[in-house]
C-alpha cells in the first residue's frame, strides 16, 4: 500500500520521459545516470509497475507508464501555476503582467492593448518579444501570462491554448500624399504602383493572394517584409504603396507624413490573445480582456 508517493522520484521519471534518453536527462541533471536510474526504479517498485521499456538506447513508455506521466505533466504544471500565481503578486493592489508578444505584432497595437494599466505605478510590466513557438513554450511553462499574436494556435490534449480574438483591424493600401491621384480604384493600384507587402507566413498575406487571384491580378511586389516595424519604416520613406494596417502607421497619417488610399476589402488582420488554463487568471488581464477595443 502506497503512504505517500515520493515526488521527487517522480520529478525524475517526469524528465525521464520527456527526453526520451536517460544519458542526455542524467547530464541535463547533473547527477550519475546509475543513480537517476535508481531513482527511476524506486518509483517503479513504489507503484509496483515497470514505466519504462528499452529499444536500443532509447526508453519507450509502458502504458502505465503513459498513465503516470499525464499525472506527473499536470502536477508540475499545477505546481509552475502556484509560483507564477504567487511571483505575479506584489503586496498591495498591485501586480505583476508578464507578456509576450510576437515580433511582427504592431507596437501600436500593443501600446493599445495596454493603455488601461500603463498609467498605474503599482502594476509591474514584463513585455517580451519574440518567435510565436518560443512564447507558448514559456507560456506553457507558467513565465508568461499571455502571448499577444497576429496568428492563431489551436489546442490539442498536450497544449490547451485558449486563444481569444481580441480585434479586428482594417489592411489599407497607404503610402506618401499624392503618390496616387483621384478616386480609389484597388484594382488600378494593384497594376501601376509598387507594393510593398507582408511576407507570405502572415495572415495578411495570404488574405491578399487569394484576392489578387480572385481579381486575376498579379501585384507588382517590390518588398516582402516579415515585420510591421520594418513595413512600417519602408511605408514613410521608400516611395511605393504599402499594403499595411492603418493603426500600425498611425502616428504617420495623423501628421500627414503618409496618405490612405482607401481599404483593401476582404483582407484583415486579426490579433489574438493566448492564454493557458489556469485556475487563478494573472491580476488585472481579465481587466484588459474587458476593456480594450481597438481604436476604428
Amino acid at each position: 500500500m502506497i503512504n505517500r508517493l515520493n515526488y521527487h522520484h517522480l520529478y525524475y521519471f517526469w524528465r525521464v520521459a520527456a527526453e526520451g534518453h536517460l544519458t542526455r536527462t542524467a547530464e541535463r541533471l547533473h547527477i550519475s545516470q546509475s543513480a537517476l536510474s535508481a531513482q527511476i526504479r524506486q518509483l517503479e517498485e513504489q507503484l509496483g509497475t515497470p514505466l519504462f521499456l528499452r529499444e536500443g538506447k532509447k526508453l519507450l513508455l509502458t502504458e502505465m507508464g503513459a498513465s503516470v506521466l499525464r499525472y506527473a505533466e499536470a502536477i508540475f504544471a499545477l505546481g509552475n501555476e502556484l509560483l507564477a500565481t504567487t511571483s505575479s503578486q506584489d503586496a498591495g493592489q498591485g501586480g505583476q503582467l508578464r507578456i509576450g508578444s510576437v515580433s511582427t505584432l504592431s507596437r501600436n497595437f500593443l501600446e493599445s492593448f495596454l493603455h488601461p494599466v500603463l498609467g498605474r505605478q503599482a502594476v509591474k510590466l514584463n513585455l517580451e518579444a519574440g518567435g510565436l513557438e518560443e512564447l507558448l513554450s514559456r507560456l506553457a511553462a507558467f513565465e508568461l501570462d499571455v502571448v499577444l499574436s497576429n496568428r492563431p494556435v489551436i489546442a490539442d490534449d498536450k497544449h490547451p491554448w485558449r486563444c481569444r480574438t481580441l480585434a479586428r483591424q482594417e489592411v489599407c493600401l497607404i503610402g506618401p500624399p499624392g503618390l496616387v491621384q483621384g478616386p480609389f480604384d484597388l484594382a488600378q493600384i494593384l497594376r501601376q504602383q509598387l507594393l510593398m507587402v507582408p511576407s507570405a507566413k502572415s495572415e495578411i498575406r495570404v488574405r491578399f493572394d487569394l484576392l489578387c487571384e480572385k481579381l486575376g491580378i498579379e501585384p507588382r511586389i517590390r518588398a516582402e517584409v516579415d515585420d510591421m516595424a520594418t513595413l512600417r519604416l519602408l511605408a514613410r520613406d521608400a516611395g511605393a504603396v504599402a499594403l499595411i494596417p492603418a493603426i500600425v502607421v498611425k502616428d504617420e497619417l495623423g501628421k500627414g507624413l503618409l496618405e490612405k488610399y482607401g481599404s483593401v476589402q476582404g483582407v484583415e488582420e486579426t490579433f489574438y490573445a493566448i492564454t493557458v488554463r489556469r485556475r487563478f487568471e494573472a491580476p488585472h488581464l481579465q481587466e484588459l480582456f474587458q476593456l480594450f477595443a481597438m481604436p476604428g
